[in-house]
C-alpha cells in the first residue's frame, strides 16, 4: 500500500536512493536543493513522495512559477524502475494536484524532453489530462526539444 505526503527530513536517505536508481538529477545535489524545503517556513516549494514498506519508493518537486498568479511548475517526478507502470506516478500527480488546487492555486505546468526516450512519460501526460501547450526547439540540448504540458487545477 502506497501512501504519498510531503517529504520530511527522515526521508533523505531514501530519496537519495531513489534519485540513484532513476536519474532525474544527482543524488548529491538533493541536499541544496531541498535545503529552503526545510528551513524557510515561508517557502511555497512543495517536495512529496510515496511511501512503501516505510520507505520512499518516489519523489517530486514543484515550486511556484515567478511572476506569476498562482502558476507552479513541476520541475522533478520519479518511481524507482522496478514500480513503474504500477499506477504510483498517477497517483502522485493527483495528490501535487490535488494540495495545490486546494491551496488555491491555478496551473500545473510540467515540462519533459522530445527524445525517443521520453515518449511514455510525455504520453502519460496526455493520459492524465495535460495539454501539450508548446515546443521550444533545442532546449536541453541540440536536437532535444523541450516540451510543455498545462494543467488548469
Amino acid at each position: 500500500m502506497n501512501k504519498i505526503r510531503k517529504v520530511v527530513k527522515n526521508d533523505i536517505e531514501g530519496l537519495k536512493e531513489v534519485l540513484n536508481k532513476v536519474e532525474l538529477f544527482p543524488a548529491e545535489m538533493l541536499d541544496e536543493m531541498i535545503s529552503d524545503y526545510f528551513n524557510n517556513p515561508e517557502t511555497e516549494e512543495v517536495w512529496f513522495t510515496s511511501i512503501q514498506d516505510n520507505k520512499p519508493v518516489s519523489i517530486g518537486y514543484c515550486a511556484p512559477e515567478q511572476l506569476t498568479d498562482r502558476t507552479f511548475n513541476l520541475y522533478a517526478i520519479g518511481v524507482q524502475e522496478n514500480l513503474q507502470g504500477q499506477g504510483i506516478g498517477k497517483e502522485m500527480m493527483n495528490f501535487i494536484e490535488g494540495y495545490l488546487r486546494s491551496s488555491g492555486n491555478r496551473v500545473l505546468i510540467v515540462e519533459t524532453s522530445s527524445m525517443p526516450e521520453f515518449g511514455l512519460t510525455r504520453a502519460f501526460y496526455h493520459k492524465i489530462g495535460y495539454t501539450q501547450e508548446a515546443i521550444i526547439r533545442d532546449f536541453w540540448k541540440e536536437g532535444d526539444d523541450k516540451v510543455i504540458f498545462w494543467k488548469k487545477l
